[in-house]
């Protein structure tokens, strides 16, 4: 949300209370596809209102092993958000997303840490977590940089808070209208393979 309303934007993750969550986005795969990338229960994935979410999956909600997803789509990207899990971050799962386009992962806990990765074709590019000072890995970990820097985001500093809800912004136009009451994809991701 921004200060004028529901927006795009991820205002919401800067302003709300959202101590733990997982966002996926992946460029031009339907809301549908990506969820089934993330390996969604086929038997749980419907389009369903917010209302329908908490009656059909209410118990999963949270759960980090098998956690209720919802997932819509903001110009190009669709996303999926997980309230409890970590299938984002997977690497198979993030493979499995990113084969024939490009995935952008953001996993946010209240260490507060985020943990951020870039992928395409299946293969991170640049990917780095903000426990610490930041140590870009990855296929290109420095291919972001010129990106990262003006944001505060800089190789061997502490980020700054929301910087990389930042990057997400403006170094791929990703946002996230707020969701609403109206009907969403959603399921529960299966547990990850050992």
């Amino acid at each position: 949300m921004t200060s004028t309303g529901r927006g795009r934007g991820l205002d919401m993750f800067r302003d709300g209370d959202f101590p733990l969550y997982t966002l996926t986005f992946a460029r031009n795969l339907s809301p549908a596809e990506l969820l089934i990338r993330m390996g969604v229960d086929p038997e749980t994935l419907g389009f369903r209102p917010a209302t329908d979410l908490t009656d059909d999956l209410g118990d999963d909600l949270f759960d980090e092993d098998e956690p209720v997803v919802v997932a819509g789509a903001d110009g190009p990207w669709a996303w999926a958000w997980e309230q409890g899990g970590v299938h984002g971050l997977d690497a198979r799962t993030l493979s499995a997303v990113s084969a024939g386009t490009e995935a952008v992962v953001l996993h946010h806990n209240e260490k507060p840490m985020d943990w951020f990765k870039y992928a395409v074709g299946g293969g991170v590019v640049v990917g780095f977590h903000t426990l610490q000072a930041i140590e870009p890995t990855g296929q290109d970990p420095t291919r972001l940089d010129e990106l990262m820097r003006p944001l505060g985001l800089v190789r061997g500093r502490v980020p700054p808070v929301h910087g990389v809800l930042a990057l997400l912004e403006t170094a791929f136009g990703i946002g996230l209208t707020a969701p609403g009451d109206e009907a969403r994809w959603s399921g529960r991701l299966r547990r990850l393979p050992e």
